[in-house]
């Protein structure tokens, strides 16, 4: 993990690796986040940076590999999955969070977009299946709990480094 993260640094930075803070482009270099529709946000929700621009420290590239890891539990695994699709961070997926997961994982293209019925039914029975306290949203434990029921999440959220 140290040699792929110092990989990531220019030359001259490579001996201070442990301090040194790698910006999301080179981030989004690994060939694993490269065609990964979440990209964007896995460097959002592994960075510490007070600046807000998504650089990853030595222990937040741990942190991301050690989620995306096989021996990372399943609560580990949902929890992250959970911060990376509630695109505004506020701690529920809502329509509009949902929305935008969706159209990540049918891509942005014209033929493959959904029509607004198509996707308003979609969210709906989204909610159905996984909004228990009927409240609109689906928090972590809702979520959690609609995981638990899908023995392929775990191996479907991974990335290997």
């Amino acid at each position: 993990a140290y040699k792929r993260f110092s990989e990531l640094l220019p030359k001259e930075e490579r001996e201070n690796a442990c301090s040194a803070r790698v910006p999301k482009g080179q981030i989004l270099t690994l060939p694993e986040l490269r065609a990964n529709p979440f990209q964007h946000r896995i460097c959002r929700v592994f960075s510490t940076s007070d600046s807000g621009d998504d650089s990853m420290s030595f222990e937040d590239f741990l942190d991301m590999l050690s989620v995306f890891s096989d021996s990372a539990t399943s609560d580990i695994k949902s929890h992250y999955a959970f911060r990376i699709f509630d695109f505004d961070d506020d701690g529920t997926l809502d329509k509009k969070d949902l929305e935008k997961l969706v159209n990540c994982l049918t891509g942005q293209g014209e033929e493959s977009r959904l029509s607004d019925t198509e996707m308003e039914q979609l969210i709906q029975n989204i909610l159905e299946e996984s909004d228990i306290d009927k409240d609109g949203t689906i928090n972590l434990s809702e979520f959690q709990h609609v995981v638990s029921r899908s023995p392929d999440f775990t191996s479907s959220f991974k990335i290997v480094l």
